[in-house]
């Protein structure tokens, strides 16, 4: 490894963008550009999983629907759109994807972290009993 390189981390992207149903290859494409510069992006770690587009003749409101199902990392996110283009429902797709990955590769997993109690290092709870000890209750009972 030279020193150029030393700061760099290999991310891998393996995600397969399929359609279902009536599907041009410009909507493909265009679904393939947009889902790969949200799993493509550095600093991720390993993400694998396909998305699926898909367009229903029997639906009039929201004939196009697409779901993601992917691993980032060691978590699953599965991301579900329905809208009225294919265009739009890849941007929908596109944006929670988006915020799913971020979640899954970046603070997954202080949201589901158990709380250490004040003295075992854990931060002191909200409300009285997390008060330091020279700090006077401004509610006596």
């Amino acid at each position: 490894m030279t020193g150029k390189d030393a700061g760099t981390r290999d991310t891998t992207a393996v995600v397969q963008v399929r359609a279902e149903g009536e599907v041009s290859e410009e909507a493909l494409a265009y679904a393939r550009t947009k889902i790969g510069t949200v799993v493509g992006r550095p600093g991720l770690p390993t993400v694998t999983g396909e998305v699926r587009i898909a367009k229903a003749a029997n639906h009039a409101e929201h004939p196009w629907s697409a779901v993601a199902d992917l691993r980032v990392g060691r978590t699953v996110v599965v991301v579900h759109a329905q809208d009225a283009t294919s265009q739009e429902v890849t941007d929908q797709l596109r944006d929670r994807l988006r915020r799913q990955v971020e979640r899954a590769a970046h603070g997954a997993d202080d949201a589901h972290r158990p709380v250490s109690p004040p003295w075992r290092g854990g931060r002191p709870a909200e409300g009285p009993a997390g008060r330091e000890a020279g700090q006077q209750d401004p509610h006596p009972a």
